[in-house]
């Protein structure tokens, strides 16, 4: 390591129920970090990478957090996956004043002037699929099995308003820990509901044996509509296809998204890393290397890591190029404009079915920027 190295602190759930995520993760970080160096580094100093194992455990995340940025003293921290997980990696940051940048989709309302966002939110995902979805299927019923923690919750409130606005109705929500694994009951509840649409919001991992269980019950085949908004690729490995043939879904990114880049960007990965972790949107994967690549372009704008100057650059810096197309720094805002997909599972990989085009997170504006 060079005396003058810059440091990238990243949290990967590399174990745990969300290790098929984190790994593909901290696969995307040195694949990045290892581009950035191959161009000669980041204003002619070496990127080091400092990687650690987020453990799906907020209590972990918490202390790997504190470590990266009080022991190895990183210049950014990327990381996180659940937005309990984002929580907890804000204690040490706020304490410390460290920048961090937060990759997954998720639930918006995030406001913390240290906190930039790289992945979509509910204006970006939930409003422009939900009545697309509606008056594309007819569906007007919609069923919502949660997980009890803030997305969920924030997911589900919007979505309300979102089928009450467009003439539907919610039959049913509930939620459960995020280690609940018996959905009988749920099943049971679901199919008594006659609900046309269960919107997902389950996750690892009790999701193998919900979605498991509602397959059996015959939800698709009487006509069911399956909505997960975070499935991708990867989760197309955890739950036999057949189980999920059909399922909707909105993100930033999918395998199939057809622009150069993006196709090229999926081939090296592939070829870097054969066989494991896909690299996926709902994974994190295309938060995390947009993130990366925004900061990037702030130090370059910047000339300097001093995080003041740095982050002023954050707040509007662009990609031309990125997984499923450009992107920026909406000023003010902390969250990025983007493309956006809806896409279906049929015979085990998403096709494309709705290009959406860019989208405004809409999320509210900092104070003191």
């Amino acid at each position: 390591m060079t005396q003058f190295a810059i440091k990238i602190g990243v949290i990967a759930e590399q174990t745990g129920p969300l290790s098929f995520m984190g790994i593909a993760d901290a696969n995307v970080a040195r694949m990045v970090v290892d581009d950035i160096n191959a161009s000669g580094g980041l204003l002619g100093r070496e990127i080091v990478l400092c990687l650690e194992d987020g453990a799906t455990t907020d209590s972990v995340a918490i202390e790997k957090a504190t470590k990266l940025i009080e022991v190895d003293r990183v210049d950014v921290l990327f990381g996180g996956i659940y937005s309990s997980t984002r929580q907890a990696i804000k204690g040490p940051v706020r304490k410390s004043g460290k920048l961090y940048i937060y990759p997954e989709q998720y639930e918006g309302q995030e406001a913390d002037p240290l906190v930039f966002c790289t992945g979509p939110v509910p204006a970006q995902q939930l409003e422009p699929f939900i009545p697309w979805l509606m008056q594309t299927t007819g569906a007007t019923t919609f069923y919502l099995p949660s997980a009890d923690y803030i997305w969920p919750h924030v997911m589900n409130r919007k979505v309300r308003d979102l089928v009450n606005a467009n003439g539907g109705k919610i039959v049913g929500e509930e939620y459960h820990p995020l280690d609940h694994m018996d959905y009988r009951e749920t099943v049971r509840k679901i199919a008594a509901s006659g609900a046309d649409v269960v919107f997902n919001t389950v996750v690892p991992p009790g999701l193998t044996p919900f979605f498991e269980e509602l397959y059996d019950s015959g939800f698709q085949k009487r006509g069911g509509k399956l909505v997960c908004t975070y499935f991708d690729e990867n989760f197309l490995n955890l739950v036999p296809a057949e189980k999920v043939d059909g399922l909707y879904g909105c993100l930033d990114y999918y395998q199939e998204v057809d622009d150069p880049f993006s196709r090229d960007l999926l081939a090296r990965y592939n070829k870097l890393f054969p066989g494991g972790a896909q690299f996926t949107a709902g994974s994190a994967c295309t938060g995390l290397y947009r993130g990366m690549k925004l900061w990037e372009a702030a130090v370059h704008e910047a000339g300097t890591v001093d995080q003041d100057r740095v982050i002023a650059a954050l707040d509007h810096a662009r990609i031309e190029q990125g997984p499923g197309g450009p992107a920026e720094m909406v000023p003010g805002q902390h969250h990025v404009r983007m493309n956006m997909y809806i896409a279906q599972a049929i015979d085990s990989r998403f096709k494309v079915v709705k290009a959406l085009g860019a989208i405004d997170p809409q999320e509210q504006i900092m104070g003191g920027l």
